[in-house]
Protein backbone atom coordinates (compact mmCIF):
# COMPACT_ATOMS: atom_id res chain seq x y z
CA UNK A 1 0.00 0.00 0.00
CA UNK A 2 1.38 3.40 -0.84
CA UNK A 3 2.27 6.03 1.78
CA UNK A 4 -0.50 8.40 0.67
CA UNK A 5 -3.16 5.72 1.16
CA UNK A 6 -1.64 4.76 4.50
CA UNK A 7 -1.61 8.41 5.66
CA UNK A 8 -5.21 8.89 4.54
CA UNK A 9 -6.32 5.78 6.45
CA UNK A 10 -4.53 6.82 9.64
CA UNK A 11 -6.07 10.31 9.51
CA UNK A 12 -9.58 8.94 8.92
CA UNK A 13 -9.13 6.39 11.73
CA UNK A 14 -7.93 9.07 14.16
CA UNK A 15 -10.92 11.29 13.34
CA UNK A 16 -13.45 8.47 13.71
CA UNK A 17 -11.91 6.11 16.28
CA UNK A 18 -14.73 6.81 18.77
CA UNK A 19 -16.99 4.78 16.48
CA UNK A 20 -14.77 1.74 17.03
CA UNK A 21 -14.65 2.37 20.79
CA UNK A 22 -18.47 2.54 20.93
CA UNK A 23 -18.79 -0.74 19.04
CA UNK A 24 -16.23 -2.32 21.39
CA UNK A 25 -18.15 -1.09 24.45
CA UNK A 26 -21.32 -2.63 23.05
CA UNK A 27 -19.83 -6.08 22.51
CA UNK A 28 -17.27 -6.42 25.34
CA UNK A 29 -17.34 -6.26 29.11
CA UNK A 30 -13.74 -5.52 30.14
CA UNK A 31 -10.75 -3.50 29.01
CA UNK A 32 -8.74 -6.47 27.69
CA UNK A 33 -11.62 -7.67 25.51
CA UNK A 34 -12.24 -4.07 24.42
CA UNK A 35 -8.59 -3.67 23.40
CA UNK A 36 -8.59 -6.99 21.53
CA UNK A 37 -11.76 -6.14 19.63
CA UNK A 38 -10.48 -2.62 18.89
CA UNK A 39 -7.32 -4.12 17.40
CA UNK A 40 -9.27 -6.68 15.36
CA UNK A 41 -11.64 -4.02 13.97
CA UNK A 42 -8.68 -1.78 13.12
CA UNK A 43 -7.00 -4.67 11.28
CA UNK A 44 -10.19 -5.39 9.33
CA UNK A 45 -10.58 -1.69 8.48
CA UNK A 46 -6.98 -1.58 7.27
CA UNK A 47 -7.44 -4.70 5.12
CA UNK A 48 -10.67 -3.38 3.61
CA UNK A 49 -9.53 0.24 3.16
CA UNK A 50 -8.08 -0.18 -0.36
CA UNK A 51 -11.56 -1.33 -1.47
CA UNK A 52 -13.32 1.66 0.17
CA UNK A 53 -14.74 3.52 -2.83
CA UNK A 54 -16.32 6.42 -1.01
CA UNK A 55 -19.87 5.47 -2.04
CA UNK A 56 -20.90 6.17 1.55
CA UNK A 57 -19.39 8.34 4.24
CA UNK A 58 -16.23 6.93 5.82
CA UNK A 59 -17.99 6.84 9.19
CA UNK A 60 -20.89 4.77 7.78
CA UNK A 61 -18.43 2.34 6.22
CA UNK A 62 -16.53 2.22 9.51
CA UNK A 63 -19.71 1.38 11.46
CA UNK A 64 -20.44 -1.42 9.00
CA UNK A 65 -16.97 -2.97 9.15
CA UNK A 66 -16.80 -2.55 12.95
CA UNK A 67 -20.20 -4.07 13.66
CA UNK A 68 -19.68 -6.90 11.17
CA UNK A 69 -16.29 -7.69 12.72
CA UNK A 70 -17.70 -7.68 16.27
CA UNK A 71 -20.69 -9.81 15.33
CA UNK A 72 -18.61 -12.28 13.33
CA UNK A 73 -15.96 -12.58 16.03
CA UNK A 74 -18.46 -13.30 18.78
CA UNK A 75 -20.55 -15.67 16.67
CA UNK A 76 -17.45 -17.66 15.73
CA UNK A 77 -16.39 -18.02 19.32
CA UNK A 78 -19.98 -18.95 20.22
CA UNK A 79 -19.65 -17.22 23.52
CA UNK A 80 -21.97 -14.66 24.93
CA UNK A 81 -20.24 -11.61 26.24
CA UNK A 82 -21.01 -11.41 29.92
CA UNK A 83 -21.29 -7.97 31.35
CA UNK A 84 -20.60 -6.86 34.85
CA UNK A 85 -23.55 -5.95 36.99
CA UNK A 86 -24.15 -2.23 36.67
CA UNK A 87 -24.30 -1.83 40.46
CA UNK A 88 -20.75 -3.16 40.81
CA UNK A 89 -19.51 -0.39 38.53
CA UNK A 90 -21.22 2.52 40.21
CA UNK A 91 -18.99 4.97 42.03
CA UNK A 92 -21.02 8.03 42.82
CA UNK A 93 -21.37 10.59 45.54
CA UNK A 94 -24.97 11.21 46.38
CA UNK A 95 -26.01 14.75 47.12
CA UNK A 96 -29.08 15.42 49.23
CA UNK A 97 -31.03 16.63 46.19
CA UNK A 98 -29.72 13.91 43.86
CA UNK A 99 -32.45 12.29 41.79
CA UNK A 100 -31.36 8.98 40.32
CA UNK A 101 -34.56 8.34 38.32
CA UNK A 102 -32.82 8.79 34.97
CA UNK A 103 -29.90 6.64 36.09
CA UNK A 104 -32.27 3.86 37.18
CA UNK A 105 -34.10 4.04 33.85
CA UNK A 106 -30.78 3.78 31.98
CA UNK A 107 -29.80 0.80 34.12
CA UNK A 108 -33.03 -0.98 33.18
CA UNK A 109 -32.54 -0.11 29.51
CA UNK A 110 -28.93 -1.39 29.44
CA UNK A 111 -30.00 -4.68 31.05
CA UNK A 112 -32.77 -5.02 28.46
CA UNK A 113 -30.44 -4.26 25.53
CA UNK A 114 -27.98 -6.89 26.79
CA UNK A 115 -30.72 -9.50 26.27
CA UNK A 116 -31.02 -8.70 22.55
CA UNK A 117 -29.22 -10.65 19.85
CA UNK A 118 -26.17 -9.19 18.09
CA UNK A 119 -28.06 -7.69 15.14
CA UNK A 120 -30.71 -6.19 17.39
CA UNK A 121 -28.00 -4.61 19.57
CA UNK A 122 -26.40 -3.10 16.47
CA UNK A 123 -29.75 -1.73 15.34
CA UNK A 124 -30.45 -0.14 18.74
CA UNK A 125 -26.89 1.21 18.88
CA UNK A 126 -27.20 2.94 15.49
CA UNK A 127 -30.69 4.22 16.36
CA UNK A 128 -29.39 5.71 19.61
CA UNK A 129 -26.50 7.27 17.64
CA UNK A 130 -29.23 9.26 15.81
CA UNK A 131 -28.63 7.51 12.50
CA UNK A 132 -31.55 7.72 10.09
CA UNK A 133 -33.02 4.53 8.65
CA UNK A 134 -31.20 5.05 5.34
CA UNK A 135 -27.83 5.10 7.09
CA UNK A 136 -28.81 2.21 9.38
CA UNK A 137 -29.80 0.15 6.35
CA UNK A 138 -26.52 0.96 4.57
CA UNK A 139 -24.48 0.12 7.66
CA UNK A 140 -26.21 -3.20 8.34
CA UNK A 141 -26.60 -4.16 4.68
CA UNK A 142 -30.38 -4.45 4.81
CA UNK A 143 -33.16 -2.53 3.09
CA UNK A 144 -34.50 0.65 4.65
CA UNK A 145 -37.95 -0.98 5.01
CA UNK A 146 -36.36 -3.99 6.72
CA UNK A 147 -34.48 -1.66 9.10
CA UNK A 148 -37.77 0.05 10.06
CA UNK A 149 -39.58 -3.26 10.54
CA UNK A 150 -36.75 -4.73 12.62
CA UNK A 151 -36.56 -1.56 14.74
CA UNK A 152 -40.28 -1.69 15.46
CA UNK A 153 -39.94 -5.33 16.50
CA UNK A 154 -36.96 -4.52 18.71
CA UNK A 155 -38.88 -1.68 20.37
CA UNK A 156 -41.75 -4.08 21.14
CA UNK A 157 -39.27 -6.69 22.40
CA UNK A 158 -37.60 -4.13 24.70
CA UNK A 159 -41.01 -3.06 26.04
CA UNK A 160 -41.82 -6.72 26.85
CA UNK A 161 -38.45 -7.20 28.55
CA UNK A 162 -38.85 -4.03 30.61
CA UNK A 163 -42.56 -4.50 31.36
CA UNK A 164 -43.27 -8.26 31.22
Amino acid sequence: MNKELEHSFIEQLKENQNIVHKVCRLYTNNQDAHNDLFQEITIQLWRAYPKFRGDSKFSTWMYRVGLNTAITLYRKSKRRVKTSDFDALQFKIKAEEYDDTEEQQLKVMYKAVQQLNDIEKALVFLYLEDKDYREISETLGISEVNARVKMNRVKKKLKKIINP
